[in-house]
């Protein structure tokens, strides 16, 4: 009987970075409104289940979910990430009423990063049947995710074509934000109470201009780029500061699906971006003099010129 907790594993997910906490939003778009009803069937049973969908799009929130409405809610919850698991991770002696697929919900994150001899270990560890596990006695329920397309890998020989079909007794698969945008300004408002609770700070009342920026915007990073901004917007405590930075990040073509948006990194476009905008105000008061504006702004003239290459402006303005 396999054990699937070994030390390098985080036991529940409150606070995994590049989820939402754990947090599941109710939805107003049309296609996941549809999906929560698929979620209150699949709570009834432990029939095992397969999560599809882009990084950061919410497999965690929506493997709690399922375990929160069901009748293990009031046992653990479990995420492993299956890259750090060993075959020794899934080896406890038969019988051991502690190990961990004793009870609750296991949520496996990314199965195709399961080595093949997890992946027999695994296969090992699996309830037989529905509701009893292979000591005879109820055994965890298993929800997997993936990112990958498991069938490719199948194909590709790294993934057991057994193991793919007992994992998915039920496939489903989660839209990427840009399919569901009816859900971007309830989700901002969701993150933004989180975070000002978080920092001890009043909630942020975005613009009409902020709104619309992120509700035009393709979110390739998902929930968690969303939830990364609203955090950047809470922490500056200064929407024209915080989306100074935050826009040209969003504007800035993507590189992957993965990709969030890090504090230092937004704090550092903004700052180049309130920068920017004092460099330019005070050439504008001093009629473009820059000798004038750099006393103004109380640095060297030489570092006004650096300055003002760096932004593009060192033909503008007379010395």
């Amino acid at each position: 009987m396999g054990k699937l907790l070994p030390n390098s594993a985080k036991e529940d997910f409150e606070g995994v970075p590049g989820e939402s906490a754990g947090a599941f939003v109710e939805s107003v778009s049309a296609s996941v409104r549809a999906m929560e009803a698929i979620i209150r069937e699949l709570a009834q049973s432990d029939v095992p289940v397969l999560l599809l969908a882009e990084p950061g799009a919410g497999k965690h929130a929506t493997a709690r979910r399922i375990h929160e409405m069901s009748r293990r809610s009031a046992e653990p919850f479990r995420w492993l990430q299956c890259s750090t698991l060993k075959p020794k991770d899934l080896d406890v002696p038969q019988g051991d009423e502690e190990a961990a697929l004793s009870s609750g919900t296991i949520f496996l994150e990314e199965l195709a990063d399961l080595s093949l001899n997890c992946q027999a270990h695994l296969q090992d560890a699996l309830p037989q049947g529905t509701g009893g596990g292979a000591s005879g006695r109820d055994g965890a329920r298993f929800i997997c995710g993936s990112a990958r397309d498991l069938e490719v890998e199948v194909k590709a020989g790294r993934l057991r074509e057994d193991l793919y079909y007992r994992v998915s007794g039920v496939c489903l698969r989660l839209p990427p934000l840009r399919q569901r945008k009816e859900d971007i300004l309830l989700l901002m408002g969701h993150f933004l109470r989180k975070y000002a609770q978080e920092f001890r700070r009043a909630v942020p009342e975005l613009s009409a201009e902020t709104q619309r920026l992120f509700q035009d915007y393709s979110w390739p990073g998902n929930l968690r780029e969303l939830e990364d901004a609203a955090r950047v917007l809470v922490a500056l405590g200064d929407e024209q500061l915080a989306m100074g930075g935050l826009r040209a990040l969003l504007h800035k073509p993507a590189g992957g699906n993965g990709g969030g948006i890090s504090l230092k990194t937004a704090s550092r476009a903004a700052s180049h971006e309130a920068e920017k905008e004092l460099i330019l105000n005070a050439l504008t008061r001093t009629r473009w003099n820059r000798r004038r504006a750099a006393a103004e702004l109380r640095i060297s003239y030489k570092a006004l010129l650096y300055k003002l290459k760096q932004i593009g402006y060192e033909e503008y303005g007379a010395s």
